[in-house]
């Protein structure tokens, strides 16, 4: 019996051993991340950094925390952020983010509310930090930015998986419902009887090649850039219209796209009206536009539904390779 009960105590005590450790060596790692930032001309600042949870839990709560990266002129302040994690498997972590925190681009600040906001992260690899798996969920989210616009979204989930397909390859998934776009949108799309001020759903299914893996790197250093875009679906239904688009798209050093695309849209006389309004078509290309939606829309035995490829080559887009439509974006993440 003496000897059960001494082998009892001896676990408990390499047990809290063991967790006195370990979250000391959170805490630290914090501090040092923090400092290292701060050393390399961040703007880096929090009043607490405290973990609790023993003898099985690392909760561990950053207290008025501020981040902002010169570099890029992000940055990112929140009255407090959680990571939560079970002791004995600390790559599996639970990270929460408060009801309000502002987010800051070289272009404007931005205030986000929300219900709920949070992800569960599974992690590859802890020096690193390499990302294998996370789900991003929130609801009831609320933005107010200081250009003067305001937008919501009732809820949704983001998705994000490391794959075997090739290097730096990760699956991407996005579902959202009932965004309320700026008043400014909404008040350039009020000529439309189709729509209203609220997006009922937006979704996307992707594999997406970067030309790095995101790890801790991502935030210290610069953020991986997309190579490859297997887009499987994007869809958004937005009162009686409905777009989807899939295709593949490589995508050079400079951020430009090449490739083709699959649109398909129902009501899309309507969708072209918008466009147009948002100058996304150029005026004068309106009606030949209109006119060869027109013919292909017949072809697929609909009038109000359009398949039509857009390709992407040398930095333009086009109809199918024959009518232009403009300059392709860059896909940079900044």
């Amino acid at each position: 019996m003496r000897i059960i009960l001494a082998v009892i105590l001896l676990a408990a005590a390499a047990w809290s051993g063991y967790w006195f450790i370990g979250s000391n060596a959170v805490e630290r790692g914090l501090r040092d991340w923090f400092a290292t930032r701060a050393a390399e001309g961040w703007v880096v600042s929090n009043t607490d950094i405290h973990t609790v949870g023993f003898p099985n839990r690392f909760d561990t709560t950053i207290s008025d925390v501020e981040l902002a990266d010169p570099a890029t002129g992000w940055a990112w302040s929140a009255p407090f952020f959680q990571t939560l994690a079970l002791s004995y498997k600390p790559g599996h972590v639970i990270a929460v983010w408060p009801d309000t925190q502002t987010v800051a681009t070289p272009l404007q600040k931005i205030d986000v509310q929300s219900e709920t906001m949070r992800g569960s992260v599974v992690l590859a690899d802890l020096n690193d930090l390499t990302l294998e798996r996370t789900t991003i969920e929130f609801s009831d989210v609320r933005l107010s930015s200081s250009a003067g616009w305001t937008s919501a979204l009732a809820g949704g989930q983001l998705a994000l998986r490391r794959t075997p397909a090739a290097v730096n390859s990760y699956d991407a998934a996005f579902d959202a419902q009932d965004l309320t776009l700026p008043d400014e949108a909404t008040g350039l799309f009020s000529r439309s009887a189709l729509i209203g001020d609220t997006v009922q759903r937006l979704e996307l299914d992707a594999t997406v090649v970067f030309d790095a893996p995101w790890d801790r790197r991502a935030i210290e250093q610069q953020r991986p850039q997309p190579r490859r875009i297997e887009l499987r679906l994007a869809r958004a239904r937005w009162g009686e219209l409905d777009l989807k688009i899939a295709g593949t798209l490589d995508v050079d050093l400079a951020g430009l796209p090449t490739g083709e695309l699959t649109v398909k849209a129902t009501n899309w006389r309507e969708m072209l009206t918008l466009a147009q309004a948002a100058g996304m078509i150029p005026e004068q290309l309106g009606p030949l536009v209109e006119g060869g939606f027109a013919q292909m829309a017949k072809l697929s035995g609909n009038p109000n539904t359009l398949d039509v490829p857009l390709r992407f080559d040398g930095g333009r887009i086009s109809l199918g390779g024959v009518l232009p439509l403009g300059a392709a974006p860059r896909l940079i993440l900044r």
